[in-house]
């Protein structure tokens, strides 16, 4: 299963940020904070959906020391604009259970009036593994996630699908465990929500049919809108560089699998990597996407993660959440 997933269990905490390429663009003022002009914010007419921003965005700055997690809120809303945000759990690993820290964490959001949205769950085991002692302990190892996530006021945690085996074995598996986690979260008010992160989840269709075994009203989709590949070549090395330079050996129809996880979702997630010279994705067509979640009577969070190497993080993100806006605020 050749994934981000994959890549990043493979790589874990002890990544690098790679030194030869600018992380974050010189964006701040001396006081750290910058104008909304430079922060790309707009004072257009008003979205059918809400705009968050992930984390995992900034992923070369948090892993290589130049921001830290407790940070990332504060620094979000100063530099793009953005008072909602979407938690990595590799970005504070060890602090799920640690209340004094998560404390900290909430009371930077609660001043400085920022919404924590959900918190993005890797590492914990594979939810759709064929050994039913492995599947358990993957479950188990979330609930300390839902926990924090309640605490933090997120209404969700993303989870994956993944596991070894034939598609229906696989996802006979995930949706045992997904009802059992999904079960848990119930009774703190937090949603389990799997996108599509390589290997079978990033077929609509396997991914769908997973949520209608499920059928929990608590339980549903983020649609990452360009993470549709299901193979991909090996990376080099251990790199995220080496992980953008490899290529898509089978790709799942975008349109087609997000039309099949909309139904389902509760959350987007608007992968960007590159632009043209008008401001927009230059791989895929936001104009189709965003028209299609309106389509669904989506009005939740649409999440920034730029995900692009050829420019800096910061002016990624302030691109992508410009299209977003130009684009969304064009939609009647």
């Amino acid at each position: 299963m050749n994934s981000r997933r994959k890549f990043v269990k493979q790589l874990g905490m002890g990544m690098a940020a790679a030194a030869a390429y600018p992380i974050l663009s010189p964006m701040l003022s001396c006081n750290g904070r910058q104008t909304e002009e430079r922060a790309g914010v707009t004072t257009g007419g008003d979205l059918f959906f809400k705009i968050s921003l992930a984390e995992w965005s900034l992923n070369r700055a948090l892993f290589g020391g130049q921001l830290d997690h407790l940070d990332f809120p504060l620094y979000a809303k100063e530099n793009f604009g953005v008072d909602a945000v979407e938690y990595v759990n590799q970005f504070f690993k060890d602090k799920a259970t640690d209340r004094t820290y998560l404390g900290d964490l909430k009371g930077r959001c609660d001043d400085n009036g920022i919404t924590s949205v959900l918190i993005m769950c890797d590492l914990e085991g594979d939810l759709g593994d064929a050994d039913e002692a492995k599947r358990k302990v993957a479950v188990e190892n979330h609930y300390k996630w839902v926990e924090a996530a309640q605490f933090l006021g997120c209404h969700a945690i993303r989870v994956n699908a993944a596991g070894e085996g034939t598609a229906e074995e696989v996802a006979r598996c995930a949706a045992e465990s997904l009802t059992a986690l999904a079960t848990f979260a119930g009774d703190y008010g937090i949603s389990v929500i799997v996108e599509n992160h390589g290997g079978y989840s990033s077929n609509g269709k396997w991914l769908s049919g997973v949520m209608e075994a499920v059928a929990l009203p608590n339980c549903g989709t983020l649609p990452d809108i360009g993470n549709f590949c299901i193979k991909r070549t090996e990376p080099a090395e251990q790199t995220i560089e080496a992980y953008l330079a490899t290529e898509c050996l089978e790709e799942y129809d975008r349109y087609q699998g997000t039309a099949e996880l909309l139904p389902f979702a509760k959350g987007i997630s608007a992968k960007t990597y590159d632009f043209d010279a008008d401001g927009n994705e230059s791989s895929i067509d936001y104009g189709r996407i965003l028209s299609m979640v309106k389509d669904a009577g989506f009005s939740g969070y649409v999440g920034i993660e730029y995900e692009g190497h050829s420019l800096t993080a910061n002016d990624g993100i302030a691109k992508t959440k410009a299209m977003l806006e130009r684009i969304g605020g064009g939609l009647t």
